[in-house]
């Protein structure tokens, strides 16, 4: 289907729409209209459910979309909505979004294209590339402080996690917006070492994902940590019990579309290289 430009004129005052904030220029499809049109009506009898539940049935409607990465590379920097194919962050962007949305008075396209790019950018602002919250630790960072998300991972046990933020700038040539404008490097080296020197992060570890089990709840964001060299965060995705175990639906690269990972939380922890730990995050 083709995809173009579509650009959202609401007024700020205008009609029934007085003090609303006007929605964002958004890169969408007319298929997904049509998906997030379908997504409204499966909720429709379920969107009063506690936010946890909800968010797993948001994440469960999108079971076997297909995985693709880079498709929020745009240049100049935009707002990509794209409800047809995701990875596994714009996954959980996606659900917690329209979980969010869904239970608004009067639910809409455009006010979950607003609530998107709240959610994506540091202040909910796009100039350029570099306003996008590209380290998932930022990005819970920012949406705790946006009232989006709690981070639980001390609460229930975590300990005390210093990550040192600096895979981008090291390696802007896997990067192709920044490798295309080394003037955006200062910047997000600034944005590194501002994460890094945060001093309240914290972590469950590898072995003890099992007894911090009975704390997670369905529909928190599970992040695992990594030990690859200047990076926080791998994955993510939303953890779910199924048949008495505690599992994870995540857009999964291995299997190339989104599933309910078959293997419990604790294996898969065990079984991903350069995997550390954990941390939990709850929608709130």
């Amino acid at each position: 289907m083709r995809q173009g430009m579509i650009l959202f004129l609401i007024l700020l005052f205008a009609g029934n729409g007085a003090g609303q904030v006007a929605a964002p220029p958004a890169d969408y499809t007319a298929e997904d209209q049509v998906i997030f049109d379908r997504y409204l009506h499966a909720m429709e009898t379920k969107k009063t459910l506690p936010l946890g539940e909800l968010v797993i049935e948001t994440a469960r409607f999108f079971l076997g979309t297909p995985y693709t990465v880079s498709t929020l590379e745009k240049e100049p920097e935009k707002l990509v909505v794209n409800l047809r194919e995701m990875d596994c962050t714009t996954f959980v962007e996606t659900v917690i979004t329209l979980a969010r949305t869904v239970r608004e008075a009067d639910p809409s396209f455009e006010s979950f294209c607003r609530n998107i790019q709240r959610v994506r950018y540091r202040e909910g602002v796009i100039h350029d590339y570099t306003d996008r919250l590209h380290y998932f630790s930022d990005w819970i960072y920012e949406n705790e402080r946006k009232g989006w998300v709690r981070d639980m991972t001390r609460t229930i046990g975590g300990k005390p996690y210093q990550p040192d933020i600096s895979f981008m700038s090291t390696h802007p040539e896997s990067y192709p917006l920044l490798k295309s404008h080394p003037e955006r490097l200062r910047v997000i080296r600034e944005k590194e070492r501002e994460i890094t020197e945060r001093k309240a992060n914290a972590f469950i570890p590898e072995a003890s994902v099992t007894n911090s089990g009975e704390e997670m709840q369905n529909g928190d964001i599970v992040c695992f940590v990594t030990a690859i060299k200047g990076l926080d965060i791998s994955h993510v995705g939303f953890i779910c019990r199924q048949d008495g175990a505690l599992h994870f639906i995540h857009a999964s690269s291995a299997s190339r579309k989104v599933i309910v990972e078959p293997r419990p939380l604790h294996i898969y922890v065990e079984n991903i290289r350069l995997t550390t730990g954990i941390m939990i995050v709850r929608p709130q």
